[in-house]
C-alpha cells in the first residue's frame, strides 16, 4: 500500500562550532567544516525536498553544503532555535531533565525549547507531508523532540549524544505520528574542557 502521507524529517544535530559569547553566530570550527561532509554524503542519495534550519550560523553552515548540492534555500524558522543558557552548573543539568519547567537563571526551561520546536516541526508536517525534509538543529532542542516522541528519552539519552557533532537521525511520520526513526551519521567529538 502506498504511503503518500508518509513523510521523512532529517535532523542534522550542527558540526563542532567555536565557543563565542554570542550564540547565534559561533562560526564552526575547522574540524566542524571538514565533518560537513558527513552531511552530503549521508544525504546525496537521498530526495529532498526542502532544507530548514535554526537561525543559528551553526546549524545553517553544517547544511549548507547539501543545501547547495541540491540547489535549494536554507528557510529558516526562529522556533528551531537552540535553547537560551543562562548561569548553570552541572546539577542544573539532571534537575532540567528531570523537571521540564526548571531553568537556571536567565535560562529557557525544556518545556518552552519542546514546546516551540514540536509547533515548527507541526507546521512542516502539515505543509510538505508526503515530502522529505532536512532541518538543521542543536542538541538540546533535537533532544527534546526525541522526548515528545517517547517520554523514555532522558538525561543518559541526551548525554549519549551530546559530543556527536554533526549526528544525523531520520524520522518518518504517517500524518503527524511518528512511526519510525534511524540514527544515519555522527562524528563523535569528546569534549574536553581547557
Amino acid at each position: 500500500m502506498e504511503h503518500n502521507n508518509r513523510t521523512t524529517v532529517i535532523f542534522v544535530r550542527h558540526a563542532k562550532a567555536q565557543y563565542g559569547e554570542d550564540d547565534r553566530i559561533r562560526p564552526l570550527t575547522e574540524d566542524g567544516l571538514k565533518d560537513r561532509q558527513v552531511v552530503l554524503d549521508t544525504l546525496k542519495e537521498r530526495t529532498i525536498d526542502c532544507f530548514y534550519s535554526s537561525p543559528y550560523k551553526r546549524s545553517i553552515d553544517t547544511i549548507q553544503s547539501a543545501a547547495d548540492y541540491f540547489e535549494m534555500p536554507i528557510l529558516t524558522d526562529e522556533r528551531f532555535r537552540e535553547r537560551k543558557v543562562g548561569s548553570w552548573n552541572d546539577t542544573d543539568l539532571k534537575k532540567r531533565w528531570s523537571d521540564f519547567s526548571f531553568a537556571e537563571e536567565n535560562g529557557e526551561n525544556l518545556s518552552s525549547v519542546q514546546k516551540r520546536n514540536i509547533e515548527a516541526l507541526e507546521e512542516l508536517l502539515s505543509n510538505h507531508a508526503g515530502q522529505t525534509i532536512v532541518i538543521g538543529t542543536h542538541g538540546t532542542a533535537l533532544s527534546t523532540i526525541l522526548n515528545y516522541y517517547d517520554r523514555g528519552f532522558g538525561l543518559d539519552d541526551f548525554l549519549r549524544i551530546v559530543s556527536w557533532m554533526p549526528y544525523i537521525i531520520e524520522l518518518n511520520f504517517e500524518d503527524e505520528k511518528l512511526i519510525s526513526k534511524y540514527e544515519l551519521a555522527h562524528v563523535d567529538k569528546i569534549i574536553v574542557e581547557d
